[in-house]
């Protein structure tokens, strides 16, 4: 019993990561696995430090802990990015950890890198200790982890102590059993057993689109018992299969208790109906039956589990297959029987007790076939059989029919034993063994280390089992490995043509394998061995144990090992050596004749015998009394009795021949109607598949028809709203036009109108500018008149200096403080002024020539329009154009008002306003104005605004001259 003590807590503490890229809507979770058990984290965000925060534990007592440290098991976290939408998982990379490393103290958390990184540009870590404690309370924890999948099966109040993980089936090589369970309840022996029996309509499974192998096929039965892959004898004929029923046995050392627990765990026993590699159909045969509970059944007699079960294709719901009539249902009979060691079996068996050492000399086969039907060895008429003993055969050898070519192999790499009736074989059989030993691998082609094991199968020998090397072994670059266990005999019997031919057609393919406890094995290559490479190799002469003269051919080479996927590159170098020892005929103390040659052999035999040696007393005697009449006579009536037997034989053979033929017309006839019955079936089938079509047709032709005329109807009606929106259009287009024609007449009488005026306001500035110039030669007539009066021009004078003098003084003022600067800002100014005078009338240029283009686009855009919310659109935007365009000319009409004004003169009209006691100053200024324009280079004495000043200061003078006198 395992003390509450004894029990410990492997408790893996994920603390947090670093170094990760940051994916916004991903989730990050860790999967541990240890001991077939998987524990996770709850996910966390995907950020650059995600927290775990999490404690992941798994229970264990003392012994099984030491167990796994010294097998070296890992714990193997996993790093999985999540997608909470699609719930995706992307492999980030991994951590193996070593169990060994975990200790009863508390140590400190390390930094671990993440292996086979997703994120190659980053280093991503995660934070991690492992530590164990004693399991003596419920422990309370913080974090919680996922636990793992929940197990069937309740251990007895009886077996409290045992834990369901130990109720594994564990190989005893020395003793030749499993065990089940702890030791300490191991103590009673039992045999399990499965005898696969018969099986009907096997033809069901293969569907019509199915294509065998061109060469004829071969079928099989296939199961794992206890960890053992167990194959019946193969047969060809799926409507009639002929096999013998045959029964395949594990012996067991466990308790009742332990074995109800067991069963209960794993309560299903799945057999297979395979062809090559390919399973056709398979059922499961329920075992948690065979030790109810509370029974003592087991004590008395075998428990057993009997019956016809149903074969179901694979993925039957996932082809969509119709289900199949149970009178036509394919089954197979089977029987599984448990009961304790020590009853005998009566039917057929193999005792499956696992591997031996290959190592070593071959090992005579312990085994005998089950009887096989053949033709060619019922026609032979002096078929031998092995006797029952045996001792007298010899090393055991088995036998089978010559036409198939099967013989049994006797491989030392695992122990079959089975028994069954004696099978004839042909005399001219020979006795082979041959053997095999492939010694080491060599010339490494791949990067990464390989822990590899080379698995072959070769049924011609005898066996379909695969042969396997054991244990697997690590090979690297740059090195040669010999391997262990390599060794492998087989001991056969067969004839040497036949065994020429199949060493000819069929080659020894050697399975290369990658073994990893993390993951599933690895096919990495296959190497091809042609065994007829030995059949041209030099024979020996040695003596056998008899002192028979026997041969021996040995052939040593190196192969290449091909990649099984991708490329066909080689992988690495297998060197092997073969050896086939031929011992010759089958020898008559070997073995005993048949019951149907029994008869015949001892007439044979009898003329054998020594005749007695006459007497001279004898040599007178009559001619029918001597011993050589005698002699004759009984010769003569033992050739009359031998063709009465020929005669008897030969009619026997015909009625065996007639009555072969008619077995052989109603198997065909069996077949045939078999045939048609699944044939009725499957067109029952399709005929029930098709009027559900027709139906469905006839449906969806009514579906489509009225959607037919509505898909019309629609149509024409959307032809008849394009036809209408187009007219609408159209009608749109047309009044666009006459609006644009409108305005554009508008715009021309607008055009003529502003001309006439601009000729009349011509007209009227010429006969203002005669009457200025009359008026102005008038007045220099007055002046000329006034100035020749001397009081007037003394005054003039007077008032000329004094004006001169208050001028002198305010320049003298004003030069003292801005004069400089305010005649500087003011040509800046005017400068500035006809400059952007001259941007604004180019800008309005360009402005009028550009939305004038976007007019004529809106106008090209309005012709290919075809829509009426696009029109509606386009006639908002032209509103607003035509807006935007009177805007301007208000604008652009605004500024050439401005510009009149400014050229007639009112913008400094305020000015002439001043005050008649200010008129000095104001004629100061007036004069002060005209000289800085005149200044700039800008204006000259034509132009309009110096003219007007000239006029103002003129004004000015006479007033001042008027008000002086």
């Amino acid at each position: 019993m395992v003390s509450k003590s004894d029990q410990l807590l492997i408790v893996v503490s994920i603390l947090e990561g670093r170094h990760f890229p940051k994916r916004p809507k991903h989730m990050l979770v860790v999967e541990a696995k240890f001991d077939g058990e998987q524990l996770a984290t709850d996910p966390v965000d995907h950020t650059d430090q995600p927290e775990f925060a999490t404690e992941l534990a798994w229970e264990i007592d003392r012994k099984v802990l030491h167990q796994h440290r010294l097998q070296r098991t890992p714990i193997k976290l996993q790093c999985f990015a999540l997608d909470p939408l699609s719930s995706a998982k992307e492999t980030i990379g991994y951590i193996v950890l070593d169990l060994r490393t975990a200790q009863e103290t508390k140590q400190a958390p390390k930094w671990y890198q993440l292996l086979s990184n997703k994120y190659t540009k980053f280093k991503s870590e995660i934070q991690i200790s492992i530590t164990l404690e004693t399991d003596t309370k419920a422990q309370v924890d913080s974090f919680k982890a996922k636990g793992a999948p929940p197990r069937d099966g309740k251990v007895p109040a009886g077996l409290s102590g045992v834990d369901p993980k130990d109720m594994v089936a564990v190989l005893n090589e020395e003793g030749g059993y499993h065990q089940i369970g702890p030791a300490e309840y191991c103590t009673d022996p039992f045999i399990l057993s499965v005898t696969i029996a018969f099986a009907t309509q096997l033809e069901q499974l293969i569907p019509c689109t199915m294509k065998l192998p061109e060469r004829q096929p071969e079928f099989f039965f296939y199961y794992s018992l206890l960890g053992n892959d167990v194959t019946n004898e193969p047969f060809n004929d799926l409507i009639n299969p002929n096999f013998e029923p045959e029964r395949a046995s594990v012996r067991i050392r466990s308790n009742v208790e332990v074995l109800r627990v067991y069963l209960a765990l794993h309560s299903k026993l799945q057999i297979h109906l395979c062809c090559g590699d390919q399973s056709l159909g398979s059922t499961e045969i329920p075992l948690n039956g065979l030790l109810k509970k509370g029974s003592t059944e087991i004590n008395q007699h075998p428990v057993t589990v009997e019956g016809a079960f149903t074969l179901d294709p694979p993925n039957r719901a996932k082809q969509k297959l119709a289900p199949v009539p149970q009178e036509l249902a394919p089954t197979v009979g089977v029987s599984v029987a448990l009961q304790r060691e020590g009853i005998d079996s009566q039917a057929d068996e193999k005792t499956l007790t696992g591997p031996k050492s290959p190592r070593g000399s071959p090992v005579p086969p312990q085994n005998q076939t089950p009887p096989v039907k053949d033709d060619a060895t019922e026609s032979e008429v002096e078929s031998l059989q092995y006797d029952k003993d045996p001792k007298q055969s010899a090393k055991g050898i088995s036998s089978v029919p010559a036409s198939l070519a099967q013989p049994v192999a006797a491989s030392n790499a695992s122990e079959v034993v089975t028994s069954g009736q004696k099978i004839a074989v042909p005399a001219a059989s020979h006795h082979f063994c041959f053997s095999i030993d492939l010694r080491s691998i060599h010339g490494l082609e791949i990067s990464f280390p390989v822990n590899c094991i080379l698995r072959y199968s070769y049924p011609f020998f005898g066996s379909a089992a695969p042969i396997m090397t054991n244990p697997p072994v690590e090979i690297r670059k740059n090195m040669e490995v010999f391997l262990p266990q390599s060794y492998c005999a087989f001991d056969f019997a067969t004839m040497p043509h036949q065994l020429q031919d199949t060493f000819l057609r069929i080659p020894l393919l050697v399975e290369l394998w990658h073994k990893d406890k993390m993951s599933k094995d690895l096919l990495l290559g296959i190497a091809r061995i042609q065994l007829s490479n030995i059949l041209s190799a030099e024979k020996t002469r040695f003596l056998g144990a008899n002192g028979e003269q026997c041969w021996r051919q040995t052939f040593s080479e190196s192969v290449p090992v091909i990649a099984a996927q991708g490329s066909n590159n080689r992988i690495v170098d297998l060197s092997y050596t073969m050896t086939l020892e031929d011992y010759g005929l089958v020898k008559m103390r070997e073995i005993f004749v048949s019951d149907s040659s029994q008869g015949l052999s001892a007439v044979q035999q009898k003329p054998s015998s020594p005749l007695p040696a006459p007497c001279p007393s004898e040599i007178q005697m009559e001619p029918r009394e001597t011993l050589e009449y005698k002699a004759a006579l009984e010769l003569e009536m033992w050739k009359e009795m031998q063709e009465d037997i020929f005669e008897t034989q030969l009619k026997q053979k015909e009625l065996a021949h007639m009555q072969a033929l008619a077995e052989e017309w109603k198997k065909r006839d069996r077949e045939r109607e078999s045939l048609v019955k699944k044939k009725v079936a499957e067109y029952s089938i399709l005929e029930g598949k098709l009027e559900k079509a027709l139906t469905e047709l006839e449906n969806r032709e009514q579906q489509l028809a009225s959607a037919e005329m509505e898909l019309q109807r629609e149509r024409k009606e959307l032809q008849s709203e394009r036809e209408r929106n187009l007219q609408e259009l159209q009608d749109s287009v047309r009044r666009a036009r006459d609006d644009c024609v409108h305005q554009v007449e508008l715009e021309r009488l607008k055009l003529k109108q502003l001309e006439e005026d601009k000729h009349r306001l011509q007209q009227q500035l010429n006969d203002a500018e005669n009457k200025y110039k009359i008026l102005e030669k008038e007045f220099h007539q007055f002046k000329d008149q006034q100035s020749n009066k001397p009081e007037i021009r003394l005054q003039s004078e007077i008032n000329l200096l004094t004006l001169e003098k208050v001028e002198l003084e305010r320049k003298l003022e004003s030069a003292t403080k801005s004069k400089l600067h305010y005649k500087q800002q003011w040509g800046r100014a005017l400068k500035e002024l006809a400059r952007l005078k001259q941007r604004e009338q180019e800008s309005q240029m360009a402005r009028l020539k550009k939305q004038q283009e976007e007019l004529e686009q809106m106008r090209l855009r309005y012709l290919a329009a075809e829509e009426k919310e696009t029109v509606r659109t386009e006639q908002q935007e032209l509103l607003d154009i035509r807006n935007e365009l009177n805007r301007l000319r208000q604008q652009e009409q605004k500024q050439y008002q401005d510009c009149k004004e400014i050229a007639s003169g009112k913008l400094g009209s305020p000015r002439g306003s001043a005050p008649e006691d200010g008129l000095d100053d104001y004629l100061t200024r007036l004069i002060e104005e005209r000289d800085t324009l005149m200044r700039t280079g800008v204006y000259n004495h034509e132009d309009r605004i110096i003219s007007e000043l000239d006029r103002q200061i003129r004004e000015v003078l006479s007033k001042s001259i008027a008000s002086n006198s």
